[in-house]
């Protein structure tokens, strides 16, 4: 089959998986007046949303936008709060003041000289994300990343969302639904019906027959019913490098006016971390961890004890426990079937890149369908190559985060252990040691996290070069004091005119 010849596109699957996927296809199909394609959604209705991934990327403010929908109704209906980045507390060690950010904004001048060989050389006591980056600032003020007047997905900073994502599904189906004529299906699939070589020629549902399509979209989650199931496709486990298999997650209601994060806070714990997300009407909370290394009783009292609460009040809050097992599907894409979400993988939801792994593969699959180059067959083996180097590229720089502390419980010993880290990672941070990210040809360019990002997590967590003991280019000494002296006034300035999270949300919800 030739990939020209997409054009019904039969996506098995809804939530946030089925509706990105959706809403990108369609409405791109009609940004090209390509009024051929259609694209049909059908979604049990007996299957509850799993509700993962409530943090974004920068990312998201394009696919919104692309699909026609206006911010403000987004921040309304989805209880959406502003996203600038990642916060981590006690991860080099276990000490209230540890703490170090990776903002969305890359270090102040990185697109024009080596700041961070700067400031090794002379940072001085402030870490790397203060110093060469305003919006550590901002987040540690609580500042939002616009202003009261910004137009929809324009802000002074760089931002992703903090968002409800059941809310966020049903949002999405209405918007593809009443705005990009998307057809969807309330029904369940019961089989498949196979055409020739391998091809899915329809899946059969329960209560509207029998539905054809050229190209099949498998979002059924963690059941992978099409790729899984029908193709019978593997998961490769990652868990001999990514320790966390199991979660445990809580609402917890806001008190009075409380303060809305800007950041996602990551505090690590003896066997994991705890996630902490400020939404614009309450927080989740959720307790990351490894059951090699702690039961669930003593993984409980971790996130009771982040909480500041006693036994009594934290019965009261219903406790939600997820299996995050990280790995991968050995194949994405096979014959004209494609797995997006859940029924790809999962991995742990340390830098939020669940979201993020919907939108590209949307977007790849869209690419494929509006600007075919060959066989259905050509088009999945460079969409498998691609999202297997994107996964792995995630898994390296999530595994940089762990491999890095000084902590002394046995799961942080064990994930500095050689035989734990990729190999790739393991052959840059030997070069890391004389290097910086970036200016050696490494730090993964043109994948979804820049040379800058690797940057902030390994200074951040303490690793250093000996920059310091050579004599800095003068050249290089200006720049980088110009830099500097950009992120202080550049801090000044917007503290002075930006509203806290709070009091920018209020204003978006008419509160």
């Amino acid at each position: 089959m030739d990939a020209c010849h997409i054009k019904k596109i039969v996506i098995v699957g809804g939530g946030a998986a089925g509706w990105i996927t959706a809403g990108l296809i369609a409405a791109r199909a009609r940004a090209a007046n390509r009024a051929d394609i259609a694209v049909n959604v059908i979604e049990a209705p007996d299957i509850p949303i799993v509700g993962v991934g409530e943090g974004t990327w920068p990312t998201m403010r394009n696919t919104l936008r692309t699909m026609g929908i206006a911010e403000s109704d987004f921040v309304r209906t989805c209880n959406v709060s502003f996203k600038q980045g990642s916060k981590f507390c006690r991860w080099r060690r276990d000490d209230p003041a540890d703490f170090y950010y990776h903002p969305f904004d890359p270090p102040q001048g990185s697109d024009d000289g080596d700041v961070a060989s700067f400031w090794l050389a002379r940072g001085g006591d402030r870490s790397f994300s203060q110093a060469m980056c305003a919006q550590e600032t901002l987040c540690e003020a609580g500042l939002a990343p616009k202003g009261l007047t910004s137009p929809d997905y324009a802000g002074f900073a760089n931002y992703g969302y903090h968002l409800d994502a059941g809310a966020f599904s049903v949002f999405l189906r209405q918007h593809c639904v009443d705005r990009l004529g998307v057809n969807h299906i309330a029904d369940t699939v019961t089989g498949v019906v196979p055409g020739k070589n391998g091809y899915i020629d329809a899946v059969e549902t329960k209560g509207s027959g029998t539905l054809a399509g050229d190209l099949f979209v498998d979002c059924t989650g963690f059941r992978a019913l099409l790729l899984g199931q029908h193709y019978g496709v593997g998961l490769i486990s990652k868990s001999d490098v990514l320790f966390p298999d199991t979660a445990l997650a809580v609402q917890v209601p806001y008190e009075g006016g409380a303060a809305v994060q800007s950041a996602t806070v990551a505090t690590a714990q003896p066997a994991g971390w705890i996630w902490d997300v400020s939404l614009s009407s309450r927080r989740g909370v959720g307790h990351v961890y490894s059951s090699r290394y702690m039961d669930e009783a003593a993984a409980t009292d971790c996130i009771r004890n982040y909480l500041g609460m006693d036994e009594t009040r934290f019965a009261e809050l219903p406790v939600r426990k997820l299996a995050i097992g990280s790995g991968y599907r050995e194949t994405f894409w096979t014959h004209n079937c494609v797995a997006v979400g859940l029924s790809a993988g999962f991995l742990e939801p340390l830098e939020a890149s669940a979201l993020m792994l919907i939108e590209t593969s949307a977007n790849m699959i869209a690419d494929s369908i509006m600007c075919p180059g060959g066989t259905v067959a050509q088009t999945a083996s460079l969409f498998n190559d691609s999202l297997h180097r994107i996964w792995e590229h995630i898994i390296e720089f999530l595994k940089l985060h762990y491999c890095l502390s000084e902590r002394e419980e046995p799961f942080w010993r064990d994930n500095r252990a050689e035989a734990s880290l990729p190999p790739a990672l393991a052959a840059d941070l030997r070069r890391w040691q004389h290097s910086v990210p970036g200016q050696d040809g490494s730090g993964a360019e043109g994948l979804v996290f820049p040379p800058a990002s690797f940057q902030y997590v390994l200074y951040g967590m303490g690793r250093r070069i000996p920059v310091g003991a050579k004599q800095l280019a003068p050249e290089l000494e200006a720049f980088g004091l110009q830099q500097m002296d950009t992120v202080s006034r550049t801090a000044a300035r917007l503290q002075a005119m930006l509203p806290d999270n709070r009091t920018l949300l209020d204003a978006l919800n008419d509160v």
